[in-house]
């Protein structure tokens, strides 16, 4: 199928995985199952926003107590008086500005400097209201999210869970450490791993290495707990590729075979019997990046219960196109701002993705699709 239609079908083949509760802390990466809506009002009372001088109507001013931050009670104020306070104190009644102490001019308990109505006073709700939506259901849980999420009082999220993945890398010719010798190769793929699949929002839970044979990889398989099983180096139909035969005796459904893209058009995706979600990678490295970025990233966010992001258009067609296949090129942009496929870019290579800013999603020829950009991690 075409390039689109197959990452469209991995989305669709993942659904988001249950709603959990979670504390605050464990709920970073996530995915929110729920709109968040504040707690109380933000801020909850008028705080002054500097540190200096609450004061009431026109200087000068009697200075007539202190209100520290976390306070609970302020005097009211009257006109002409004025009260010294800390940045985020509860402000007296009646206060109508602060004056900041860079423009302030105290006299023992005489008091004068510019201030305009209003000046430099938080108040209550004017950030949000009770009741009020702060982020809708499927925003992903940033830092600055769980921030606003303890400003608006929750101590706890429902959100659907970061997808756990299980990676299986196969290959009798394949060396993780050191100097391979010759007929071997080292393994690239298993470093990229990690990496990618927490960019993608998902938390890879073990690597594991397996030799080219159907009895060995259907194990593997049988016995990886994981919401995304990764296969790399066993999805196409040569003698040593049998993650198709495991799939058959798993039972699993095909919702992708293949895919017409380059590099990395042999992928597969199958769902199996159990719920989990099996994912056949290329063995060549940039087309296993690839593989992943077609199946897996739209996988991980269909579990995540998040939409797929529509990739960004650019103008620019000069960009080799292949006859019958999506081209995804590892690309830069030059001085003149055009954009460039980089060299090192064959399946097997890693040296020209590595210095990418991006993958060109390039239609085949005689499509009215335009270029689109796919980001990378880093």
């Amino acid at each position: 199928m075409s390039w689109d239609d197959a990452r469209a079908r991995a989305h669709a083949a993942a659904r988001p995985l249950p709603a959990v509760h979670v504390e605050l802390a464990a709920a970073s990466g996530a995915t929110l199952a729920e709109p968040l809506t504040s707690l109380v009002d933000l801020p909850s009372f008028d705080r002054s926003a500097m540190d200096g001088y609450a004061v009431c109507g026109e200087g000068p001013w009697t200075v007539v107590g202190e209100v520290l931050a976390g306070s609970s009670s302020a005097p009211r104020l009257t006109r002409g008086q004025a009260c010294e306070v800390a940045t985020g104190a509860l402000l007296p009644e009646a206060t109508t500005a602060v004056l900041p102490y860079e423009n302030a001019v105290r006299e023992g308990r005489q008091l004068t400097g510019p201030v305009s109505p209003g000046g430099h006073i938080r108040r209550a709700g004017e950030e949000c209201g009770t009741g009020e939506p702060l982020a809708p259901s499927g925003a992903v849980v940033s830092p600055q999210l769980l921030g606003l999420a303890a400003a608006a009082g929750h101590d706890r999220l429902r959100v659907h869970p970061k997808p756990r993945v299980r990676a299986l890398v196969t290959g009798d010719e394949v060396c993780v450490a050191g100097i391979p010798p010759i007929g071997q190769v080292r393994d690239a793929i298993g470093p990229m791993l990690p990496g990618l699949v927490d960019w993608a929002g998902g938390t890879l839970t073990a690597t594991t290495y397996l030799p080219d044979s159907t009895t060995a990889l259907a194990e593997g398989l049988a016995q990886a707990e994981a919401d995304v099983i990764l296969v790399s180096g066993s999805s196409s139909i040569g003698p040593a590729d049998h993650l198709r035969d495991c799939i058959d005796r798993l039972g699993g459904q095909l919702w992708v075979d293949g895919v017409r893209c380059r590099p990395g058009h042999p992928q597969a995706l199958a769902a199996l019997p159990d719920g989990r979600l099996l994912i056949g990678l290329p063995g060549n490295p940039l087309a296993a990046l690839v593989g992943f970025l077609t199946l897996v990233v739209p996988a991980i966010t269909g579990l995540r219960g998040a939409a797929l992001d529509d990739l960004p258009a650019v103008s620019d067609s000069s960009l080799p196109r292949h006859p019958t296949s999506t081209r995804l090129l590892p690309i830069r942009t030059e001085n003149n701002g055009r954009l460039a496929a980089v060299n090192h870019h064959a399946s097997a290579m890693l040296r020209g993705v590595a210095m990418a800013e991006a993958l060109a999603v390039v239609p085949p020829e005689g499509s009215d699709c335009p270029v689109r950009l796919h980001g990378l991690p880093g």
